[in-house]
């Protein structure tokens, strides 16, 4: 059974997904700008790194709150905010003229960059229920993993026809764009009846309940693990591109086209398998498919390969195919955890993701994209630990009754999946 929704499901699909390719395109649509930012603010090419570690911390701490803020308020209007403060932001990243202007200005954009992401994933569950749930969160969540993976190219293209200041006006337009769509096509998900009091005592309260929940811990961290491993692709591309395989800012595409090709038919069969294929055979084979791609790169290095096309690119997209595949359906069961407070969850798995993915920019792949071998292993370890979790999260709860969460066993105004507890606390 699925919810009072638009007209146009259509329009729906492309405000959602729009939003939602927000705040990952904006950490790396800058990437194949950086000797060139470098080089006219005058700072080191390795403090350009700064500029997506600012963003993404700013983007972390304000992920906390806002979905909670949604529940108290409503969606739309959070994501109308959000996106009018994004678009002014950007514009101050595009007029900058120092390095500390520029940081000022992107973690501006980091503070309010996730409203539309955050919360758009949000409105899916409210309007939709089961399969349906899971093949319309499969549409937005291939926008969410092929965002950080197209921006590069886009970056070099604009980089190509303009300067590096240019990416931020066309971000500026973005911006301005998502206000228009969802002015016009974003209906109130969240009605008045079902909100919260907006109080900051409750609702740190339900941040609070949230982060204390096991069940969200665990999800959580299998989402944010399983989409490390593709970042820490993404984050690395540069390297990956100019140092590995030498080639130059133009030539990004080279790494991200099959790798975007690979995650669109790891979200279409995430689609096509909803409500036909037990949903932990869909995850397992996501998470298995990413394990064996950093496996090949693993075995192909250690048996002394040289960088080179195509088996540089394999781990990668097959990263990609993996996390397009079971993202849908291990964010749809973290959202059912707490129906009450779909924001809140949400919010609190944006934090972690996000907490983790600067690490990962900022630490982790500067650590390990000299070696391609150092980088698979690294790759498969964020990998193992997110099937870990998962398995954890699995037995714990025990299989529903027809072996799969997107079977819809009650209406509005509750959760569609299997009840579980709210106040989870057991140890695991």
């Amino acid at each position: 059974m699925s919810r009072s929704r638009p007209a146009s499901r259509g329009s729906l699909v492309l405000v959602l997904a729009a939003l939602t390719m927000l705040g990952p395109f904006t950490i790396d649509t800058i990437f194949p700008a950086f000797q060139a930012m470098a080089a006219d603010l005058r700072v080191e090419k390795l403090a350009m790194q700064q500029t997506v570690s600012v963003y993404m911390v700013a983007f972390a701490i304000t992920s906390l709150f806002h979905g909670s803020v949604s529940d108290a308020l409503g969606r739309k209007p959070v994501i109308m905010t959000g996106c009018v403060l994004y678009a002014l932001a950007s514009v101050l990243c595009a007029v900058s003229t120092s390095m500390a202007m520029l940081l000022a200005a992107r973690a501006l954009q980091g503070l309010v960059a996730g409203a539309g992401m955050i919360v758009a994933r949000t409105a899916i569950r409210d309007l939709y229920d089961g399969s349906e749930a899971q093949r319309f969160m499969s549409h937005v969540s291939l926008v969410f993993a092929i965002a950080p993976a197209v921006a590069p190219v886009v970056g070099g293209w604009l980089l190509g026809w303009g300067s590096w200041q240019t990416i931020f006006w066309v971000l500026a337009a973005y911006g301005a764009l998502l206000v228009l769509l969802a002015g016009v096509f974003l209906p109130e998900t969240h009605p008045a009846e079902r909100r919260v009091p907006f109080r900051p005592g409750p609702l740190l309260q339900s941040i609070a309940r949230t982060a204390r929940h096991t069940g969200v811990q665990r999800l959580s961290g299998a989402i944010t693990c399983n989409f490390a491993a593709l970042f820490l692709y993404i984050a690395s591309a540069p390297a990956i591109i100019n140092d590995h395989l030498h080639l130059g800012a133009q030539d990004f595409g080279v790494l991200f086209i099959p790798l975007v090709a690979c995650m669109m038919v790891g979200s279409f069969l995430a689609g096509r398998l909803a409500g036909r294929t037990r949903a932990p055979l869909i995850v397992l084979t996501g998470l298995g498919v990413s394990l064996l791609g950093a496996a090949f790169g693993i075995a192909y290095h250690l048996a002394g390969g040289v960088a080179g096309l195509p088996w540089t690119i394999v781990p990668a997209a097959a990263a990609g195919f993996g996390v397009s595949l079971a993202l849908p359906i291990l964010t749809i069961e973290l959202l059912d955890l707490r129906p009450d407070a779909r924001g809140s969850v949400s919010s609190y798995q944006a934090f972690l993701t996000t907490l983790v993915n600067a690490a990962v920019a900022g630490v982790v792949s500067p650590l390990v994209s000299g070696s391609l071998l150092v980088l698979g292993i690294v790759a498969a370890g964020f990998t193992a630990a997110a099937l870990a979790l998962w398995a954890w999260e699995f037995r714990v709860t025990g299989r529903p009754a027809q072996g799969d969460r997107s079977v819809v066993v009650d209406p509005l105004p509750g959760p569609a999946f299997p009840r579980r507890r709210e106040d989870d606390s057991r140890p695991g």
